[in-house]
């Protein structure tokens, strides 16, 4: 059994997968970030202090929607979040196009090298000294 206190209001819960947030509380974020998506949708133009203050949200709790693509501002809204690679704005999640792009070749590349290096294609030896667990026959 898994026990962990709850980030929000400190209880101790049966923690099973996720943020750590007791089911209460994840109830009450569901409901938080369903007044604040609707309250997007009908005011676009609205920034993140805006409707913190509307909503009656933490703007760290808004910005952490938007990090996780959860919440998505519209292209003419003037919310943006900085990309955390280089800076560049963006509207939603953690990177931008191009820095996603960019990693995703890279991670490719890094694993197209790993399948292909000599060290993984040689055959295993039979060798009776390699570091494999040995069973005794009685």
């Amino acid at each position: 059994m898994n026990v962990r206190n709850c980030r929000r209001c400190k209880r101790l819960f049966n923690y099973i997968v996720g943020p750590y947030y007791c089911p209460s509380c994840r109830a009450e974020l569901e409901e938080e970030f369903q007044v604040v998506k609707k309250y997007v949708q009908d005011h676009n133009r609205a920034d993140i202090r805006t409707v913190a203050e509307e909503c009656n949200v933490d703007p760290s709790q808004i910005r952490q929607w938007v990090r996780e693509e959860r919440l998505v501002f519209s292209d003419d809204s003037l919310v943006g979040l900085n990309c955390e690679k280089c800076g560049k704005m963006i509207k939603s999640g953690r990177f931008c196009d191009e820095c996603k792009k960019e990693m995703a070749n890279t991670f490719s590349n890094a694993m197209n090298s790993v399948r292909h290096s000599p060290s993984n294609n040689a055959p295993a030896s039979k060798d009776k000294t390699s570091p494999k667990m040995r069973f005794l026959d009685n």
